[in-house]
C-alpha cells in the first residue's frame, strides 16, 4: 500500500472513530451532568489552553474539537502502522480492538492528561469503567474492524 493511501486511509478512519468518540462523550456528558457540547470541548482545549479555555467560547471549543480529531487520528496511526508488524492485532479482532480501547485510555489517561493543564481528579470507578468502554467501542474495535480491510486492498 502506497504511503499516499495510508495517509488518506489513516485521516479517514481517524475522523471516523473522533465523530463516535465525541458523540459518546457529549452524550454520556449530557446524560450524566447536563453539560454542553460546548463545554465537553472547552475542557479538552483546557489540555492546552488551561481554565482559560472556558471563557473563550465557540473558538476555544472548536479549538477542542480539533485537538480532539488530532488525538483520534494519532491512535489510529499508531495502530495502522503497527499492524502489519505484530501478530496479535492481526488475530481477534474483537480481542485486539477491545485490548487498543485498553491501551489507549491508559495512555490517555497516565500520560497525556496528567501532562496536560487539565486538573487532576478524583477516582471514580464508575467514570473508569465508562470512559473505558466508550474508548473501546468508538476507538478500539471500529479501528481493529477496519484497518484489516484496508490492508486487503
Amino acid at each position: 500500500m502506497s504511503f499516499k493511501k495510508q495517509f488518506i486511509a489513516v485521516l479517514w478512519l481517524g475522523g471516523v472513530v473522533a465523530v463516535l468518540d465525541i458523540l459518546a462523550a457529549f452524550s454520556h456528558a449530557y446524560i450524566v451532568r447536563g453539560t454542553s457540547p460546548v463545554i465537553v470541548l472547552q475542557y479538552i482545549a483546557s489540555g492546552a489552553l488551561g481554565g482559560i479555555a472556558f471563557d473563550g467560547g465557540l473558538p476555544t471549543a472548536f479549538c477542542g474539537l480539533l485537538f480532539h480529531f488530532l488525538f483520534a487520528t494519532f491512535w489510529t496511526a499508531i495502530y495502522f502502522s503497527a499492524y502489519p508488524h505484530f501478530s496479535l492485532l492481526r488475530g481477534s479482532r474483537l480481542r485486539s480492538g477491545f485490548g487498543y480501547g485498553v491501551f489507549a485510555w491508559l495512555m490517555m489517561n497516565l500520560i497525556v492528561v496528567p501532562m496536560s493543564r487539565i486538573p487532576s481528579r478524583p477516582f471514580v470507578l464508575q467514570n473508569v469503567v465508562i470512559g473505558l468502554l466508550i474508548l473501546i467501542a468508538m476507538v478500539g474495535l471500529p479501528i481493529a474492524f477496519i484497518v484489516p480491510q484496508c490492508y486487503r486492498k
